[in-house]
């Protein structure tokens, strides 16, 4: 659980703190939040820290100063603003997923419509196989304020390769090898989360053979791209 610190701004991390600030536009961009939920993390190199959105902070209004670092047990060590709900859940991601430097929630709508259904996001499409390498498993319920919710997509995405992670009657918890990362899978995640569910409108999808899907992976991450 985080404890109560009095909080000071030292500036620390600046240049990080402005990058994931301007990080939330996309996330407005794309529709994937609504006032002032969501938002998105990254690991300090080399430092047994985070930076993270502020709880409740507006994103017409988010500046680096509505980034707060935190150590890893997810107490405030540089920072105004006290750090998102979802906090413990993103240190508990830290701690346990040292490959994870980047972090994204969001109530983006037809993702968090399956999350509400408690059903995962069947592998139909290439665009999925890309870059979930899957399904999109969905996590057990678990409450907003301590590391519940950081447990459960621990737990689910342990052996997937999935980036992302809907979470019963939540929302969306992505992560990355960064924030800009991370971001991306959130929004793929939404744009797939559309495209099943118009797709089911139709008809039953047509599921992808599994060696399918091991190509569409292979090439997507080894190949792919400059």
């Amino acid at each position: 659980m985080t404890a109560t610190h009095t909080r000071t701004e030292r500036g620390t991390h600046r240049a990080q703190r402005e990058r994931v600030a301007a990080l939330h536009a996309e996330l407005v961009r794309s529709e994937l939040v609504t006032w002032t939920s969501g938002n998105v993390s990254e690991r300090v190199p080399g430092e047994d820290l985070f930076v993270i959105k502020g709880s409740g902070v507006s994103y017409d209004e988010l500046t680096w100063q509505g980034i707060t670092v935190c150590d890893l047990d997810g107490n405030p060590v540089d920072g105004l603003m006290k750090p998102s709900s979802d906090t413990d859940a993103h240190a508990y991601v830290y701690r346990h997923k040292p490959e994870v430097n980047g972090q994204v929630h969001t109530h983006s709508p037809y993702a968090t419509a399956w999350a509400a259904r408690g059903e995962e996001i069947p592998c139909v499409l290439t665009a999925m196989a890309d870059e979930f390498g899957g399904p999109i498993p969905v996590g057990q319920f678990a409450l907003i304020g301590d590391d519940s919710i950081g447990r459960a997509v621990v737990a689910t995405l342990s052996g997937s390769r999935s980036p992302a992670v809907l979470m019963q009657n939540h929302g969306v918890f992505t992560i990355g090898p960064s924030a800009r990362a991370a971001v991306k899978a959130a929004v793929m995640t939404e744009d797939v989360a559309r495209t099943v569910h118009l797709a089911r409108q139709l008809g039953e999808p047509i599921p992808m053979a599994a060696a399918d899907v091991d190509a569409c992976w292979n090439r997507y991450q080894n190949v792919y791209g400059q």
